[in-house]
C-alpha cells in the first residue's frame, strides 16, 4: 500500500516505480551503454590516425586541432539536426555525433602521450633496426598509454552524459526516460533514470581505471621504502681516520740541583 501511495503522491523516491519499471529500465540501461560504448570505440580508433597525423607538425597539427575543437562547440541539437539528412532517425545519427565530440579530447591526449615519449627512446629503437611501423606499435603506443587512457576515462564519462541527448530521436538510451519525464513531471522517473546514468559514469569510469592500471604498471612502481639505520659515509682511509697524535710540549731539561754548602 505504501508503494502505491508514492507512485499516486509522485514521490521523488518510489522503490515501487523501480520494481514495476524493471525492464523499462533494463532496456533504457543497455541502449545508452551500447550507445556510449560504440561511440568511444570509433571515436578512438579515428583519433588515432588523426592525432598521428597532426604531429608531423604545424602545418597539420593546427587544422586537425581547429577542426576538431570547432566540432566540439557546435550544439547538439544542433549537431543532430545537421547529421539527420544523412542518418535518419536512428541509432547511427546519435553515434556519429558522439563520435565527433569525443575526438576533441581523445585526438589531443593521444597527440599528448605521443610527443612526450623521449627522443632518445626513439633513437635507441632506430639503432635497433625498428622501422617506423613497429617503433609506433612496440614503443610510442605503450608509452603514450597512460595519456591516451586518460583521455578515453575523460570522453567515456563525456559521452554518458551526451548520449542523454539523443531521446530527441528516441535513441538517448536513459535519456528516453528522463526527457517525457520531465515534460509530465513524473518525479520518481526522473531521479530514477538520473541517478543510473551518474551511476553508469562512475562505474564506467573505474572500470577504466582499473584497465589504465593493468596496462601500466609501471606508472605505479614505487621504489622500496629505505629501513632507518646510521647514516653510512664512504670509507676513509685508515690513516686518515686515526686520530692525530696529541701534541706534546717538549720537555725542558731539568737542571741538576746544586747543594747548598753549610755555613
Amino acid at each position: 500500500m505504501a508503494g502505491q501511495n508514492c507512485l499516486v503522491a509522485n514521490d521523488w523516491i518510489c522503490w515501487d516505480y523501480v520494481t514495476s519499471r524493471s525492464q523499462e529500465l533494463t532496456d533504457a540501461t543497455v541502449q545508452h551503454v551500447w550507445i556510449t560504448g560504440v561511440s568511444v570505440l570509433i571515436g578512438l580508433v579515428v583519433s588515432l590516425p588523426l592525432a598521428l597525423l597532426a604531429r608531423r607538425g604545424r602545418r597539420w597539427s593546427a587544422p586537425v586541432l581547429g577542426l576538431t575543437t570547432l566540432l566540439y562547440t557546435v550544439p547538439s541539437l544542433a549537431m543532430f539536426s545537421l547529421l539527420l539528412p544523412l542518418f535518419g532517425l536512428s541509432a547511427s545519427l546519435v553515434v556519429t555525433g558522439l563520435v565527433l565530440y569525443s575526438l576533441t579530447i581523445l585526438v589531443r591526449n593521444a597527440m599528448a602521450g605521443l610527443e612526450a615519449v623521449p627522443e632518445e627512446v626513439r633513437e635507441a629503437a632506430r639503432g635497433m633496426g625498428y622501422g617506423p611501423a613497429r617503433l609506433l606499435w612496440q614503443v610510442e603506443l605503450p608509452l603514450a598509454l597512460p595519456a591516451l587512457l586518460a583521455g578515453v576515462r575523460i570522453a567515456t564519462v563525456s559521452t554518458v552524459a551526451l548520449t542523454t541527448v539523443g531521446s530527441i530521436v528516441g535513441k538517448g538510451g536513459l535519456g528516453n526516460l528522463i526527457a517525457p519525464a520531465v515534460n509530465s513531471s513524473f518525479k520518481a522517473q526522473v531521479l530514477t533514470a538520473s541517478v543510473l546514468c551518474v551511476l553508469l559514469a562512475l562505474v564506467a569510469d573505474l572500470l577504466l581505471l582499473g584497465v589504465q592500471r593493468m596496462l601500466t604498471p609501471w606508472t605505479r612502481a614505487t621504489r622500496a621504502p629505505r629501513r632507518p639505520g646510521p647514516a653510512t659515509t664512504p670509507e676513509t682511509p685508515a690513516a686518515a681516520t686515526a686520530p692525530a697524535p696529541a701534541a706534546t710540549t717538549p720537555t725542558t731539561p731539568t737542571t741538576p740541583t746544586t747543594p747548598t754548602k753549610g755555613a
